[in-house]
């Protein structure tokens, strides 16, 4: 595993990457002459000075390029910017309008004479200019003399005789936003060699707001301190990005300069407290302050009752903070109490209140500290979770503190030492109305650890014994239950649950239950009834929101799971968009988890390059941190697709890391053995894998659990093995939902082998959305009209069938993936039947001269065009490895 973290990223003016549309334009509209100026409008840190810089950069050598950098200081000089140009007047002459502007006349034409280049004049800062200046500058537009480009911010905006000139028409504005998520991405592929998950381009994007300059400096302090690290050539982020770094903290310090005092105290009175009232900080700091920083954008407001403010990005108040000393925190606490109701405080601010106090040294009560501790632990906010619950020490409060710090551990992927935080708090707590929730945080911080439910389970049956609750043995015994997918039991123990539970919802225990019985009914074919069961849990989730299990994502996982089951391709993606987007602070936790699901999806749906592409990511965040036992799982899929692309390396790799996984939740167990084996198959091709896939069709397991029998005999189709295809068949007709009815359509044509028949069902099993099935059945049909003579339309179900292969993946080798990109190894098997494609005989005839089954060849043919990345046999001879 590579760790690299001592990759430099690049300079902030090559940050570019984002800004290249503004800097084509400008350059553009300077060239065309059509305006004779153009205003870059943009606030701090957005990328002014980077675009004018590229600018001049790119005209250099077409024009004469002249800059001038105002400031405030400057801005009450009249003409005092302009200096470099009117050296040559008088002290008399330098206060006249008309002799400063026959200087810069002068000063341009010396300049032209070199060479008669056009004058470009950049402004930097154009806000801060004088009135005079301002009013000179626009005289030298007016009359053509030079072509001008000034940034400036939007507030306070550019000086009255320059603005006139946009109201004119005579100057075109430019506005640069912060940078979206598309262009931090492409920024990222730009700066870091190799991939950059969307987990990381997102806390990137995020973190920085877009803007240009905290971008650059986030990138090159997550760097230095390895938080930001490659892992298996991905990118992934080791922890927060930190608040508290050199180059952050460098342009905090370059902000404040700029500022008048007041502003500068008024902004850490709000990084300190905020969110805070508006009033509070208007009585301390005056209206028109805060009105300046609402106008700057560098506070942003929200409405309610009362009015707060918040600095507009979270790690710019975390290093303005950083700038503070205690002493002088502790001054201005005390300004801000004289100020504050504290009773309106709630949520974030009672949050930061507390955390300010500790940091200044002042005593909290423990109900106080407790409730901000719930409060961060809802936020994800672990480490100030932590913090706050370890100072909690009055007796009765004490046990749940300790399960509070063990969820925030949890949270990081900190298992060992969660585990040993709960056996010591979840006794205690038995009576308590989060005791189930701890016991499942407690079972499930020693699954991660490799430790069987037993261990948990024998501990709480010694205390049952001297007297313990009964819900525990219960909670266990569903564990249990889950853990076998014994769908009976599950089934009967939900039905006993409802029996005896009101409608009011939040009982964690049938929450629990319903989410097994989702999934053990996915697995045993009943898909339709175990959406019905996930639902069911998903109604007992609201009462539950804040318990210290992961009761949102545990029934997640299982909606999802049955609406993959059912082949609702969309409304599985539907469920996982819908909870990232309303949980972006879980992401850091649960985003592998989410991802897992994702690229399952994706697998299923035969998309492998892309399902390869979220996979490999989403593998290396588990390895972080897998709250829901999927790695293994994760390992099995990852190792799946990977042999299936023919990226040997990495397919190697993730063998070893399934070997090496100590454990997974145990009922994914019989779908990871089978895609190891499958996997295995691919890689080597010698019939061991397949003969694996074999036995475990006939396991008592696998019998049971009729939907995922049905997965391992698509996997053998998929091998090549046809005598699946009659199991198929009769596995089918026992298995809800669209996928099993659309495997059953594709094995009745399959085996009625009539040409026209499989045209039309790959037709419909296109338009149904399983687009993989319908390639198959193209397939299926150019081979069934090739034998019967009817070429013509053996050649038009093989174009079909390229369209389906097409339509399938992005081709590998074009993506925009980079970590696994695979150097392009052929099988020996492959290499022959490539020669003899490329000599021009069908698939009939190289089966017959190989001896091989003519879905041997098919499934070679197309394994070869994703390596290759070609969509027909046309391409195949210009794309072989020379």
């Amino acid at each position: 595993m590579d760790s690299s973290n001592g990759h430099k990223p690049p300079a902030a003016h090559r940050l570019l990457t984002g800004r290249r549309e503004p800097v084509d334009r400008i350059c553009n509209l300077v060239r065309n002459g059509t305006h004779r100026a153009v205003f870059v409008m943009a606030g701090p840190g957005i990328g002014k000075s980077a675009v004018t810089d590229a600018v001049t950069e790119r005209l250099a050598g077409s024009m004469s390029v002249l800059r001038i950098h105002a400031s405030s200081a400057l801005a009450g000089v009249p003409f005092g910017v302009l200096t470099p140009y009117t050296g040559e007047l008088t002290a008399e002459e330098s206060v006249s309008p008309v002799a400063v502007l026959r200087s810069m006349w002068s000063y341009f034409e010396k300049l032209k004479g070199g060479n008669g280049a056009a004058v470009l004049l950049v402004v930097d800062d154009a806000h801060h200019l004088d009135d005079a200046s301002a009013g000179v500058l626009a005289e030298v537009i007016s009359a053509g003399w030079a072509t001008v480009v000034a940034a400036a911010r939007p507030r306070p905006g550019l000086p009255q005789p320059l603005d006139q000139l946009w109201y004119d028409g005579l100057a075109e504005r430019v506005d640069l936003r912060p940078l979206n998520r598309e262009q931090i991405e492409e920024v990222l592929a730009h700066a870091l060699d190799g991939t950059v998950p969307d987990a990381t381009v997102d806390a990137i994007w995020t973190a920085s707001g877009g803007n240009p300059r905290i971008l650059d400096a986030l990138l090159h302090d997550a760097a230095e301190t390895g938080v930001l690290a490659k892992r298996n050539g991905i990118w992934m982020l080791l922890g927060s990005l930190p608040a508290d770094g050199a180059r952050l903290a460098a342009v905090v310090a370059k902000d404040h300069l700029r500022r008048a005092p007041e502003e500068q105290e008024a902004l850490k009175l709000i990084a300190l407290a905020g969110p805070v009232g508006r009033k509070v900080i208007e009585d301390i700091s005056g209206a028109a302050v805060v009105r300046s920083l609402l106008d700057q954008q560098m506070v942003v407001e929200t409405a309610g009752i009362p009015a707060e403010l918040s600095l507009w990005n979270g790690l710019f108040a975390g290093a303005i903070r950083n700038t503070v000393s205690v002493s002088r925190s502790l001054q201005l606490l005390e300004k801000v109490k004289a100020h504050q109701d504290v009773a309106q405080l709630h949520g974030e601010g009672r949050l930061r209140s507390v955390e300010w106090a500790l940091e200044c040294g002042v005593r909290v009560s423990d109900d106080e500290l407790m409730a901000a501790a719930k409060e961060a632990l809802l936020r994800f906010r672990n480490h100030s979770a932590r913090s706050i619950a370890a100072r909690i020490h009055h007796p009765p409060l004490v046990a749940l503190a300790q399960a509070i710090q063990a969820r925030a551990l949890y949270n990081e992927g900190a298992y060992q030492e969660a585990a040993a935080l709960l056996d010591t708090c979840w006794l205690p707590l038995a009576g308590d109305p989060e005791g189930p929730a701890v016991l499942l945080l407690r079972v499930s911080a020693h699954q991660a650890i490799g430790h069987p439910l037993g261990v948990v389970a024998d501990d709480v049956e010694m205390h049952a014994a001297a007297g313990g609750q009964g819900w525990q043995e219960e909670l266990l015994h569903l564990l249990q239950l889950g853990a076998e997918v014994n769908v009976q039991a599950l089934n009967d123990a939900v039905d006993a649950m409802r029996e005896r539970s009101t409608d009011a919802g939040g009982d964690p225990l049938r929450a629990l239950a319903e989410g097994l019985l989702a999934h053990a009914l996915a697995s045993a074919g009943r898909p339709v009834q175990g959406l019905e069961a996930a639902l069911q849990a998903a109604s007992e989730l609201p009462p539950l929101e804040g318990s210290l299990f992961f009761f949102p994502e545990f029934v997640l996982g299982r909606l999802v799971s049955d609406y993959l089951a059912m082949g609702e391709w969309e409304s599985a993606e539907r469920e996982i968009n819908h909870y990232a987007a309303g949980n972006a602070a879980a992401a850091a936790t649960f985003h592998g988890s989410l991802e897992l699901l994702r690229g399952y999806s994706l697998l299923r749906q035969g998309r492998m390059e892309r399902a390869y592409q979220v996979l490999l990511p989403a593998v290396e965040a588990l390895r972080l941190n897998d709250p829901l036992q999927l790695y293994r799982f994760g390992t099995a899929l990852g190792f799946y697709a990977a042999a299936r692309l023919g990226d040997t390396d990495q397919s190697r790799r993730l063998e070893q890391d399934h070997k090496d996984a100590d454990t997974g939740w145990p009922a994914h167990d019989l779908l990871a053995e089978a895609y190891v084996s499958a996997a295995a198959e691919y890689l080597a091709r010698d019939g061991k894998g397949l003969a694996a896939l074999q036995t475990l069709m006939t396991t008592t397991e696998a019998s049971a659990r009729t939907g995922n029998l049905l997965e391992v005999f698509a996997m053998c189709w998929d091998l090549g093995d046809p005598s699946v295809v009659p199991m198929v068949q009769a596995a089918a007709r026992g298995v809800e939902g669209r996928w099993a009815e659309a495997l059953l359509t594709l094995a009745t044509a399959w085996e009625a082998a009539d040409g026209d028949n499989l045209m039309a069902t790959a037709a419909s099993l296109e338009e149904a959305g399983f687009v993989n099935l319908a390639r198959e059945a193209y397939a299926r049909a150019s081979t069934v009209l090739e034998q019967s003579g009817e070429r013509r339309r053996s050649r038009q179900a093989v174009a079909q069938r390229e369209k389906c292969d097409h339509e399938l993946g992005e081709r590998f080798r074009e993506g925009r993936f980079i970590a696994a990109a695979p150097a392009v190894r052929l099988t020996r098997r492959e290499q022959d039947i490539v020669e003899l494609a490329v000599q021009g005989l069908t698939d009939r005839e190289i089966a017959q001269r190989l001896m091989v089954s003519v879905r041997t060849v098919e499934g070679h043919l197309y394994r070869t065009y994703v390596k290759l990345g070609v969509r027909s046999r046309d391409e195949l001879e210009s794309a072989l490895p020379r």
